[in-house]
């Protein structure tokens, strides 16, 4: 069923739950085989993607996949090959020094996964040129969104690009990958029940927009999914297969939405602030890896404010200087220029405090009903092997606390970690929900 949900999207003929027409991607080819060895010239080759083409990976997914496919197409194509050093950074930088060696091009190959996958991507965005992707792990849900995370200034940003034309995906080579990059996308993928929950709180409290079609389109693979974490990481290409189009249906979910929201909310953020500004004596992690915990944080603090009695809440007490103060004179103002758009304050404060003295119950029934308990998340990522808690990604205490305190700073988007700060219960909560 979830299969042909896929075939069906990508062939226009999905009804769209919240009404409207028929569902519409971009995306016109997604493969998802057991073994793709010889046949990727010719998936390239039946999308008339132009006569010069270049390939682009780094050292290491080179390796693993890239030369495979140079070799599929070399001959009957004009090739450009790109291998970048072993983990770029996506950074605009990088994105220039990339549009300059595929001047000449016709479209982009990306081999890789979010890196590779996020570079290329926005890259031929700006050059309005197609580009289709091998993947090299099942890590994360961009493939086929049409964001880029992309850093600016040093300022991690989701910067507006296109979804390939085509995606290719190797269960075998996606279940070689390491397993961190496994446990990554499985992280990647917990999240939906914290982010829909963070939506739906600010479509309830303040109208926003929102939808049921992008957690539709993974209700069929979800259960199963976080019931097989184990298999998952024992290889089992079932398994697999159902980690791969979680992830794929998530950004196609995010591409026809046309925003990160439906995959992207307190969780996210509380990892972004820890990329911001966790410097360099902060070893590497993964960004699944980091999604996984921040999840769990974020479970357990709708679990906390969804059980309260009816929050009141006060005017913002954080003003510009403070959010400066907290990112710097680089990062800070841009941080402002979001926050300040939800800052409660005068008539906003006392309409969300209607809302919430009228239609609590009502607010409270709502999300309960899609949420998942944190404690069968926290079984997910465990039967996984995956990190569970900040000391297990090298974040101290204190640090971790501050990204809770200060993630909701940096984003355009009401989460319960606005709706706990300003009830004045964040920094109460803080030593059960790390």
């Amino acid at each position: 069923m979830a299969a042909r949900i896929l075939d069906r999207l990508l062939a226009g003929t999905l009804p769209d739950p919240d009404g409207g027409p028929p569902l519409q991607v971009d995306t016109k080819s997604v493969v998802i085989a057991r073994s793709l060895a010889g046949s990727e010239g010719e998936l390239v080759r039946a999308l008339g993607l132009g006569r010069t083409l270049a390939l682009v990976s780094d050292e290491t997914t080179h390796a693993v996949l890239g030369d495979r496919v140079e070799r599929a197409l070399t001959g009957r194509d004009k090739l450009i090959s790109i291998v970048l050093p072993a983990r770029p950074h996506p950074d605009y930088a990088t994105v220039e020094r990339l549009r300059a060696a595929t001047e000449s091009a016709d479209a982009l190959i990306a081999v890789g996964s979010g890196t590779i996958n996020d570079l290329c991507k926005y890259a031929s965005a700006l050059d309005k040129k197609p580009y289709v992707v091998f993947g090299t792990a099942p890590s994360m849900n961009g493939y086929v969104s049409v964001n880029a995370a992309i850093t600016v200034g040093g300022l991690k940003k989701s910067l507006t690009a296109h979804a390939p034309v085509g995606v290719f995906l190797d269960i075998g080579v996606l279940a070689a990958a390491p397993p961190r990059m496994i446990r990554s996308g499985l992280g990647d993928s917990l999240c939906r029940p914290t982010a829909q929950a963070d939506w739906l709180l600010a479509h309830l409290l303040f109208d926003q927009p929102y939808r049921e079609m992008p957690f539709t389109l993974l209700a069929e693979d979800e259960g199963d999914l976080f019931a097989q974490s184990d298999a998952l990481m024992a290889g089992d290409h079932a398994a697999m297969e159902g980690l791969v189009r979680t992830l794929l249906l998530s950004g196609f979910g995010t591409a026809i939405c046309g925003s990160s929201q439906p995959a992207s909310q307190g969780e996210h953020l509380i990892s972004h602030y820890a990329d911001m500004m966790g410097g360099h004596d902060v070893p590497l992690s993964f960004h699944g890896e980091q999604i996984g915990v921040t999840t769990l944080t974020t479970a357990r603090l709708q679990e906390a404010m969804l059980s309260a009695p009816t929050p009141v809440l006060s005017a913002e007490t954080s003003d510009e200087a403070d959010v400066i103060r907290t990112f710097g004179p680089e990062l800070g103002p841009s941080c402002w220029k979001e926050f300040a758009q939800k800052r409660l304050a005068g008539e906003k404060l006392d309409a969300a405090n209607h809302r919430i003295a009228t239609r609590w119950p009502h607010v409270v029934e709502r999300i309960s009903k899609i949420v998942v308990p944190a404690g069968e998340l926290d079984a997910v990522l465990a039967r996984a092997g995956a990190p569970r808690a900040p000391r297990e990604l090298s974040w101290t205490r204190s640090f971790y606390e501050a990204a809770v305190r200060g993630a909701r700073l940096i984003r355009n988007r009401y989460t319960f970690l606005d709706l706990a700060a300003n009830a004045g219960a964040l920094d109460r909560l803080l030593p059960a929900i790390i």
